[in-house]
């Protein structure tokens, strides 16, 4: 007997029962882990071998994502410093606007670029879809509100502890500003590894401009998914690992800068 629409015991029961079956399934689990195992084989014979064609992926990756991050904190940093500057009550819209593009899906993000890098879209002539370019534009629409929402958090909640203590002490607005600024800078720098850590694992925008092209605009999500779809899923599995470790190692070099700030 089907459970009944709406019913949460029929639904519990439907879940109690699917997970049953997936336990009771003979040998599931030791081919997902031999899947796993042979995808960490492919990960390191294609680290120890260099391949050419993962190490362009892994470059032409950190030179977007990097490039992204990048131009979205010039445009971040200081608009959510500004924002986090000005009383909250004259911002309330912006700040409204920049906390729901936090969450922009990254395929409508995509899609609005494409419509507009397109050969009937107003900036066609540009001819920069499906190229490198395209693909950091993407990156920096969605890095930028990350970037500014936390700057101007940050900035908003130093100057509530700073600016009281300053004023008592005579400092002039653009001192306080400036001492808010540099108590902030860990949190900003923070704000950017959160920048970096959502285009790198991007795959839906880059890959609506950028077209996923062998040699040209693929990158290691984009490659992720394509080996997916063919069903090579070890060789998925390996370029996963790759793209955590990348991950990993540049989060750390952001993690001992903020450090590295916050000690100053």
């Amino acid at each position: 007997m089907s459970p009944m629409p709406g019913s949460r015991g029929g639904y519990f029961i439907s879940f109690l029962g699917l997970v049953s079956t997936l336990f009771l399934q003979p040998g599931w689990l030791e081919g997902v882990m031999d899947k796993i195992w042979q995808g960490t084989m492919e990960a390191v014979r294609l680290i120890i071998r260099l391949d050419p064609e993962m190490m362009g992926i892994v470059g032409l990756s950190l030179l977007v994502s990097g490039s992204a991050v990048l131009i979205a904190g010039l445009l971040g940093i200081p608009l959510g410093t500004y924002l986090g500057l000005v009383p909250a009550r004259r911002v309330r819209w912006v700040s409204k606007l920049v906390y729901t593009l936090m969450g922009l899906p990254p395929v409508v993000a995509g899609l609005f670029l494409y419509l507009i890098l397109s050969s009937q879209g107003p900036l066609g002539v540009l001819d920069l879809l499906f190229t490198p370019t395209a693909m950091i534009i993407a990156q920096t629409l969605l890095a930028v509100p990350i970037i500014t929402g936390l700057t101007m958090v940050a900035v908003r909640e130093k100057k509530r502890e700073i600016r009281e203590t300053a004023v008592t002490l005579g400092a002039s607005g653009a001192t306080v500003a400036w001492t808010v600024i540099r108590e902030a800078r860990p949190a900003i720098t923070g704000a950017v590894v959160a920048g970096f850590g959502r285009v790198i694992a991007e795959v839906g925008a880059v890959m609506l401009v950028g077209g996923n092209i062998e040699g040209y605009t693929r990158v290691m999500t984009t490659a992720i998914v394509l080996e997916t779809r063919r069903g090579n899923f070890e060789s998925a599995i390996g370029l996963g690992l790759i793209l955590l470790l990348l991950a990993f190692f540049v989060n750390s070099f952001l993690y001992h800068l903020q450090g590295t700030v916050d000690a100053e």
